[in-house]
């Protein structure tokens, strides 16, 4: 009792203080589940290697830099060349802009389509802002192969195609949900005060998709994910200065426009939350509970996606739970499906989630804000998952 009463005592905790510091906020419920979980001793070693971890640090900093290319590609009026020469309408341009990099993730990579988002007007507000840059951005995400479905796949000793069929349905109802409560209602095109300068258009978009593009051909030599990350992001920060013909005068102004270290801080405080949750009995007291196959597989996987921010963890949580309580030919892609796009829902809305954190942090709107945006848009994704698994599972 004590282990669940800490639990939901370290996430108020951080949905309060959240509310005005969202590093702060991560912090805190961090050191309230480690304190009631943890010894002293092995609770401050957690805190030293989560602060020394040369992967987090080169995240962080990662992370830390993106919002630097934003501004810089906004101030160089490479962002209002891509805008202008995007001759489309006002909600074709925002579902595509985050869609845009979601096709090539990155971490962080919400801070590079915000600014874009920006360009659509000051009618549509911050929350909605932040709410559309998550949804859309990932919504993608979800089916891409070399993402994170590549590693749940193999964690479930999947066919990975074979579980993109079934997740494909899955994301084309998602992607009309948010449409529909998004993006709908807005009017208007984009600005077109001129022909399509291609060379415009395309300048932005390769400054873009430099980052990713290094990170996964470096990354897949071998050499750490963050370091490449960090390198894939330093290529496109030094073209942005580059092509924009940024000044040292305007590189300061940038940085403290943008307030970097505020991120840096952010990721900082998602790993140590997430270093001490899983150096607690958290998880296996969640594993002594009886659940229902539809219970397990979608209300607890959104559950552990909304509380930790990822899709691998919980998908590593659940699976031996699963595979503890139901043969394991019970185990289908189609169960995969429901499981992993669960995970996913809680994932996208969840306060320890990177891009939800920093899109809210850019637009300046809060948490309690950005949940009212996609609450309803969520809830209906998980009700028609839930009645899904009665279908595909067969169980009750």
């Amino acid at each position: 009792m004590l282990i669940w009463i800490s639990f939901f005592v370290a996430i108020i905790s951080l949905l309060i203080i959240a509310r005005k510091n969202l590093w702060l906020g991560l912090t805190v419920g961090a050191l309230v589940l480690g304190l009631f979980n943890l010894k002293l001793p092995i609770l401050i070693k957690t805190i030293i290697l989560t602060l020394t971890d040369p992967e987090v640090l080169l995240l962080a900093t990662a992370v830390g830099t993106i919002p630097l290319i934003g501004g810089m590609l906004q101030t160089s009026g490479l962002l209002n060349d891509l805008v202008n020469n995007l001759q489309v309408k006002r909600k074709v341009f925002l579902g595509f802009s985050p869609a845009f990099m979601g096709l090539l993730p990155l971490p962080g990579g919400a801070l590079l389509s915000a600014p874009m988002l920006r360009k659509a007007g000051d009618d549509i507000g911050g929350d909605a802002y932040a709410a559309i840059n998550v949804w859309f951005r990932h919504i993608l995400i979800m089916i891409y192969p070399l993402g994170s479905l590549l590693a749940c796949s193999k964690m479930a000793q999947l066919d990975l195609y074979k579980n993109l069929i079934y997740i494909f349905p899955i994301f084309l109802i998602f992607f009309l949900i948010g449409y529909i409560f998004l993006l709908h209602r807005i009017d208007g095109k984009m600005p077109s005060p001129h022909k399509i300068n291609y060379l415009k258009l395309i300048r932005p978009i390769i400054i873009i998709i430099a980052a990713p593009i290094v990170h996964i051909l470096i990354s897949r030599s071998g050499l750490k994910d963050e370091l490449s990350l960090l390198i894939g992001i330093g290529v496109a920060l030094t073209l942005v200065i580059l092509i924009g013909k940024i000044t040292f005068k305007q590189a300061i102004s940038i940085i403290k426009i943008m307030k970097p270290w505020k991120f840096f801080l952010i990721i900082i405080g998602i790993f140590l939350f997430l270093y001490i949750f899983e150096n607690s009995d958290i998880s296996s007291e969640i594993a002594k509970a009886v659940f229902s196959f539809q219970f397990l597989v979608v209300v607890l996987a959104a559950f552990l996606g909304f509380v930790t921010g990822r899709i691998q963890l919980p998908v590593s949580i659940l699976l031996p739970i699963f595979l503890s309580k139901y043969s394991t030919s019970l185990l289908t892609p189609p169960v995969f499906a429901l499981m992993y796009s669960s995970v996913f829902v809680g994932y996208m809305i969840s306060p320890v989630h990177p891009c939800v954190s920093i899109s809210v942090e850019y637009f300046k709107s809060n948490f309690k804000s950005f949940v009212r945006k996609l609450i309803l848009p969520a809830l209906l994704c998980l009700i028609l998952l839930y009645l899904a698994s009665f279908f595909f599972l067969g169980v009750n």
